[in-house]
């Protein structure tokens, strides 16, 4: 009979630390939440307004970049728009989890979405990294030519895009490691 005592005085002990660190996971998914959608807005709209014009031999001739001449670009711009949406709508579910710590079906649900969306996310970024590496070293083998030699703004602004979208890769992984914790938990 003592140890039985002992045993649920541990227990009541240990219960309020556990829920204390659960709220506070799902205090910092929502931070994290909020700087992910951020990132991945500056992302596609660092790359959607993307364009330069340059002068050839005359006025009239005119060589100009824009990120919709290639299709990996409007990929990685179509998908950190399809992913900032799904983070600011997610919201509302991260401020359930703060208010109700102790709902796990719905924490399941959300770690399957944030690996769907990591997953589109990654590729677009991705395919897009390949399109700059391309751009700023070129291909001598097929004969491509470092193309940021000449559109250097397009370049800087591309590769920016780029650092903002792997800023988002980084913290998905994150929330899906805080989420897997917090359920664990239970």
């Amino acid at each position: 009979m003592k140890a039985s005592a002992v045993e649920s005085s541990e227990i009541s002990k240990g219960a309020p630390p556990r829920k204390g660190l659960i709220r506070g996971l799902s205090i910092m998914d929502f931070i994290l939440r909020i700087v992910a959608a951020i990132a991945t807005l500056g992302s596609a709209l660092g790359m959607g307004t993307t364009r330069q014009t340059l002068p050839f031999s005359t006025q009239f001739v005119k060589f100009r970049a824009v990120f919709s001449d290639l299709p990996t670009f409007v990929f990685f711009v179509t998908s950190n728009s399809i992913v900032c949406g799904y983070l600011v709508l997610s919201l509302v579910l991260s401020f359930f989890h703060i208010v109700r710590s102790a709902a796990v079906k719905s924490k399941v649900l959300q770690v399957f979405l944030d690996t769907v969306m990591y997953g589109l996310l990654t590729t677009g970024a991705s395919a897009a990294t390949a399109i700059v590496y391309e751009a700023h070293y070129g291909n001598s083998n097929t004969n491509w030519f470092p193309f940021c030699r000449q559109y250097n703004r397009f370049c800087k602004q591309i590769s920016g895009s780029l650092i903002g979208s792997f800023i988002a890769v980084v913290l998905f992984i994150i929330l899906i490691l805080m989420s897997a914790i917090s359920i664990s938990k239970h």
